[in-house]
């Protein structure tokens, strides 16, 4: 029988994509991998999974098929180098301790620390709190302080009319990077946009990147532009690793840091967490295989390789099924131990592991503490599925305290 943290996972899936919960399902059976025409190559092993992430002789992530060659049209060819030329070795190199947990720790309490406290304590006076839309505006405030754009600066390359809300301008700036993503609908087959598409694709990213070169030269060391300053990155890898991490980190994080709510609720993990408060990172990382937010990574076949018995040649398309596997291990528990197979594997693998794995987790962390720094539990009044998005999320999530 399906529990019903599961079925309101699929039914949220359905409602960001139909077919979506379909592909995802079916995928559990595409072991270790399986030719779809048209498609490519499923992949629903962790192993196969991870030895296709630490080969970059055979597979690309910048070639057709694949959420470099994506970029590249957004942002310039130039990404080419930032992901598989020298670029992306200097800046492995010099990024190394960009996201260690002590840098990450402190910026989410800068960051998000005020508009947290707010979440508690809105909470504790018995108030009902939108998660879904608290999750826009904390997401918001990240991609500001990441591409070094204040309040005031949204307000003039958006044109926001003036208003008493402080969360306004981060609402408009999630809004413009969730747009965006959102550009990556239909790209199953193919990773070429049409012309429109490119166009507005560039026109959004432009947008964002707009105060990036000013924040660059005087941000202080305590913000990610700062620290790339500090670390010797030229600014046109800083800008990129910025926007790239804006753009990546925006709907994922929201999508984790709602689904993670209501999945504690679902599977009444937020009593046992409660309980047992040391399990919070358990919870964390059953999130984020659970929701797997980065549902489905492309590589492209770039030499002739044999791989689990199957023969791939130069042109196919390879769609690892990060959800499918993460979730064939079994329903949410916040008592599941950590699992080999599967280790980060929703962070992505290899050369190319997210640099911002360590601040996902110090923002849902944080996420977590606030709900319960009041001892109680919560309970879920209202929820709605936002529909017709590339990551699925929630639309509404309204919680109080039982």
């Amino acid at each position: 029988m399906i529990s019903t943290a599961k079925r309101h996972e699929l039914t949220l899936l359905a409602a960001g994509q139909p077919w979506l919960p379909v592909l995802l399902l079916a995928g559990q059976a595409a072991k270790p991998l399986r030719k779809v025409p048209r498609l490519g190559w499923f992949v629903g092993d962790p192993l196969v999974a991870r030895q296709i992430y630490n080969d970059a002789t055979h597979f690309s992530i910048v070639s057709e098929g694949a959420v470099g060659h994506w970029w590249a049209q957004v942002i310039g060819d130039w990404v080419d180098d930032l992901f598989e030329g020298p670029g992306h070795n200097a800046l492995r190199a010099k990024s190394r301790d960009l996201f260690a947990a002590k840098y990450t720790d402190a910026l989410v309490q800068r960051v998000m620390g005020p508009a947290l406290k707010e979440i508690s304590n809105d909470l504790a006076a018995g108030k009902t709190v939108d998660i879904a839309e608290r999750a826009r505006v904390l997401v918001g405030r990240s991609v500001s302080d990441l591409v070094g754009m204040e309040p005031g600066d949204i307000a003039g390359i958006f044109g926001l009319p003036g208003t008493d809300d402080p969360d306004e301008p981060f609402r408009v700036l999630f809004d413009h990077v969730e747009e965006l993503v959102n550009l990556g609908l239909g790209t199953m087959a193919s990773t070429a946009l049409d012309p429109d598409a490119v166009a507005r694709a560039r026109t959004l990213a432009r947008q964002l990147a707009t105060s990036v070169p000013a924040a660059y030269e005087r941000a202080d060391t305590d913000t990610t532009l700062g620290r790339c300053r500090e670390l010797g990155l030229e600014l046109e890898h800083a800008s990129g690793l910025a926007i790239l991490m804006a753009v990546a980190g925006t709907d994922t994080l929201a999508s984790a840091m709602t689904r993670m709510v209501a999945l504690l609720h679902d599977s009444d993990g937020h009593r046992g967490l409660l309980a047992a408060p040391e399990r919070t990172p358990d919870a964390v990382r059953e999130t984020l295989r659970v929701t797997s937010p980065a549902y489905l990574v492309g590589r492209s076949v770039t030499a002739p390789v044999e791989i689990a018995g199957r023969r791939l040649v130069p042109g196919d398309h390879v769609k690892i099924l990060t959800w499918s596997i993460n979730n064939a291990v079994g329903d949410f528990d916040i008592h599941r131990d950590y699992i080999p197979a599967t280790r980060q594997l929703w962070f992505g693998g290899g050369r190319h592991l997210c640099l911002g794995a360590q601040l996902v987790h110090s923002e849902l962390t944080a996420l977590l503490e606030a709900l319960t720094v009041t001892g109680r539990p919560w309970e879920i009044v209202e929820r709605r599925y936002r529909r017709k998005v590339f990551i699925p999320t929630y639309q509404v999530l309204k919680i109080r305290l039982s």
